[in-house]
């Protein structure tokens, strides 16, 4: 047991773990992270950043991940792709069981990420990074004169469609009901704006696109009526997912506090859980703003809050 015990396990990757195995490796802390179903997080899903620093000319996703990773483990962290099924902060040191072994730390910091709500139909999973997307701040850039289509009723479907009003020359808000249930100052505001259209009461059936010379594209979608069932076909050049986000929290349910959403909730302008010695990084605990930038940024602060908190413990 004593090789499997741990001064910090880091449980989820993407920018916020990652960042954190950067800082907490470089302290002597020698994390391990275990990456999960997605290792690399919801970039990995990403075609083109070209909103992080340091990249003048933007960078793939995956690659990106890619150097995190490495950087991480040029200092001393171990990377495992394997899930977490149970984790038990009742008592110290922690317990994280994985699928195959059972480890022990001192403390533990997860950055288990949020997943996009989407819409489980074949063609969005086939065009995922290819023009549709669930991240307007992201790739709105990448629809300069062209015309979208954003899927939601809510305040971020709203939010989105009049951000994207910046690049696109339309933006059609595609609703499967009359109302919208986002607030009257967001329905007003779209209301306002000149390049927002609706197509209400439908729901997308199916994603239409080509691919050429190796590269997908998207072309248009067949909307289905919701009140008839008629079937309409629409020429579009991109498809935006704006239904929410699902914080990955469900193994912590009952063992750490989070909010009616899911998101663990963080002490403010800190990274500390409502169990002391556990800490949150990334879209786990961000509802806001959910960014590349953000999740590293708070993946730092969890490494040296997770530094600070064992110092004065006596466990460094």
């Amino acid at each position: 047991m004593a090789d499997n015990h741990h001064k910090v396990i880091i449980i989820g990757s993407g920018p916020a773990g990652l960042t954190a195995a950067i800082y907490a490796s470089r302290a002597n802390l020698e994390p391990i992270i275990f990456e999960g179903n997605q290792p690399g997080g919801q970039l990995t899903i990403t075609t083109e950043v070209e909103n992080f620093p340091g990249f003048e000319h933007g960078i793939q996703g995956p690659e990106l991940m890619d150097v995190m990773r490495k950087q991480a483990l040029r200092f001393g962290a171990k990377s495992f792709f394997t899930n977490v099924t149970e984790v038990d902060f009742n008592k110290r040191p922690f317990t994280v069981k994985t699928d195959k072994e059972t480890h022990t730390a001192d403390s533990v910091i997860i950055s288990t990420g949020a997943s996009a709500k989407l819409l489980n139909i074949e063609s969005e999973k086939k065009y995922m990074g290819f023009g549709v997307s669930a991240c307007a701040t992201c790739d709105g850039f990448f629809f300069k004169n062209l015309k979208i289509l954003v899927v939601g009723g809510g305040d971020t479907a709203l939010e989105e469609a009049t951000y994207l009003t910046k690049f696109a020359s339309e933006v059609t808000i595609v609703h499967r009901r009359e109302e919208f249930r986002g607030s009257k100052i967001m329905v007003d505001r779209a209301a306002k704006n000149p390049k927002i259209k609706y197509a209400l009461n439908s729901v997308i059936k199916e994603v239409l696109g080509k691919e050429e010379m190796g590269r997908k594209s998207v072309t248009g979608v067949i909307l289905q009526n919701t009140q008839d069932g008629s079937l309409t076909e629409m020429p579009i050049d991109g498809v935006f997912i704006a239904i929410g986000h699902q914080p990955n929290t469900s193994l912590f349910d009952g063992i750490l506090e989070m909010d009616q959403t899911g998101y663990l909730n963080v002490k403010p302008g800190t990274t500390h859980t409502s169990i002391e010695g556990v800490f949150a990084a990334g879209d786990v605990a961000d509802k806001t703003y959910r960014q590349a930038v953000t999740a590293a940024g708070t993946g730092c602060m969890a490494a040296l809050d997770a530094q600070r908190w064992l110092e004065e413990n006596e466990l460094a």
